[in-house]
């Protein structure tokens, strides 16, 4: 006679529902996030928790406290086996996004920007993307900048041209990330001498005839300022968020706050702030705050904004720009990649968050 398992379903259920999500604040089987529950006859314990972005950074303390409460509250389980899988949350539910909108398979879609050029915000946005597509994302990427296109460059892609599918084009793909610039359609010598009309019409080309399909984000870097092709972005698509992008000093932050006035007029969400160019690190070790010291975080914390972290200085960061490897990938294991990396899962996050936050204010 076949032995049945003395550990039930029910049991697992009742433990793993006073495991918190941290972020989201509810246990996993409130959020529905416990799936596959299996038990065999000796009592081993397998399921899957299904989290919010495979990019999430709290992956493995999750894993941990549905381990420590089965341990605890079913004391007779044998072996627990935690599968960790994701599924990215969408924006349009606090969009009241309908199927007839602009970009409708794209679950969130997040701008990069800043106040002024010059503070590593294209840099950023393409390392993000990258880093996002590493953990399994399916990542798009906008160049936004049509009068200074710099991802050709940033991706070695600088005489690639895009196919056409029907009357749509169909984006380039490198490292995972699916990429639209005007670079890829003009020559590269050649100046976009176009008013705000043009630049707007350009823009919701990309949005609308590109080939763009499934997407769990799609970043778009934004030119610096607040001007037609940033108010056109926000004004066409439901955008998840925007992050800002900036150095520490006195001069950059004066810019930012006006990017910052912007995004809340138009009710975008603001997912964090970043500090590039925060130090530059000495060969003895110490660090030497070329442009201030700490103005980002300053700045963010008497705005109300996350602030996603501090980035240092490395010439190899420039070099991976010009040399089209983004520096994600040509130097993973240092200090700079690190804290590229960790801004990068904090936006993830950050989008997760928002997206429960406003989904349990329609709900």
């Amino acid at each position: 006679m076949n032995r049945m398992p003395t550990v039930t379903e029910a049991q697992i259920i009742a433990a793993l529902s006073s495991v918190q999500e941290p972020d989201l604040k509810k246990d996993l089987i409130t959020l529905a996030m416990v799936e596959d529950i299996a038990l065999d006859t000796d009592n081993n314990v397998s399921f899957t928790v299904v989290l919010t972005t495979p990019a999430c950074p709290l992956k493995e303390q999750i894993k941990q406290s549905c381990i420590d409460s089965i341990r605890t509250l079913v004391p007779e389980a044998a072996a627990i086996v935690v599968n960790m899988t994701s599924k990215v949350t969408s924006s349009c539910s606090h969009h009241h996004c309908n199927h007839n909108r602009p970009l409708k398979e794209v679950k969130n879609i997040i701008a990069v920007a800043s106040g002024k050029g010059g503070v590593g915000k294209s840099t950023f946005a393409v390392n993000l993307a990258v880093a996002l597509a590493k953990t399994g994302a399916k990542v798009g990427l906008v160049d936004a900048d049509l009068y200074g296109p710099s991802i050709p460059t940033m991706f070695g892609m600088q005489n690639a041209k895009p196919e056409m599918a029907e009357k749509n084009i169909v984006p380039l793909e490198k490292y995972g990330v699916k990429l639209m610039s005007i670079g890829f359609l003009i020559e590269t010598e050649t100046a976009l001498i176009w008013r705000g009309p043009m630049a707007s019409s350009a823009i919701k080309q990309f949005i609308s005839e590109v080939e763009w399909k499934e997407l769990d984000y799609l970043i778009f870097d934004f030119p610096p300022g607040t001007g037609d092709i940033q108010l056109t972005i926000t004004q066409t698509i439901p955008l998840s968020g925007a992050i800002i992008v900036t150095t520490p000093q006195d001069v950059a932050l004066a810019d930012v706050s006006k990017a910052v006035s912007m995004f809340r007029k138009v009710n975008v969400p603001l997912l964090g702030l970043v500090e590039n160019m925060s130090y530059y690190e000495l060969p003895d070790g110490t660090k030497d705050f070329i442009f201030g010291h700490h103005g980002g975080e300053i700045f963010a914390r008497t705005q109300g904004i996350p602030f996603l972290g501090e980035i240092p200085i490395d010439r190899a960061v420039r070099e991976g720009g010009d040399n089209g490897i983004p520096y994600v990938l040509g130097h993973p294991d240092s200090a700079t990649s690190n804290a590229i990396i960790r801004a990068s899962m904090e936006v993830a996050r950050r989008v997760s968050i928002t997206n429960a936050e406003h989904t349990e204010e329609h709900s």
